[in-house]
């Protein structure tokens, strides 16, 4: 189990649904007067596109989940599963 439950977390897929896209982003960051939302919509402006942004985003995330999901939390859900 413990195996499995590592793969699992290893292979683990971050994504973001419904439409988000530049213009959306754009929109978002120009009502923001911050630093950071500067800097943000000048690199997206020069790229052109989000789609780097959204991957390297879902991909640092996802180090981010073993805070939350974690083996236990994902033994836990297996063992239910199997269960049913």
């Amino acid at each position: 189990m413990k195996e499995l439950v590592r793969y699992l977390l290893d292979n683990l897929f971050v994504d973001f649904q419904g439409t988000v896209d530049i213009d959306h982003v754009r929109e978002f960051l120009r009502k923001d007067d911050s630093r950071e939302a500067r800097v943000l919509l000048a690199k997206l402006n020069q790229e052109g596109d989000i789609s780097d942004m959204l991957e390297t985003l879902s991909d640092t995330l996802k180090t981010a989940l073993n805070k939350g999901i974690n083996d236990a939390v994902l033994k836990e859900h297996l063992q239910m599963y199997s269960e049913s």
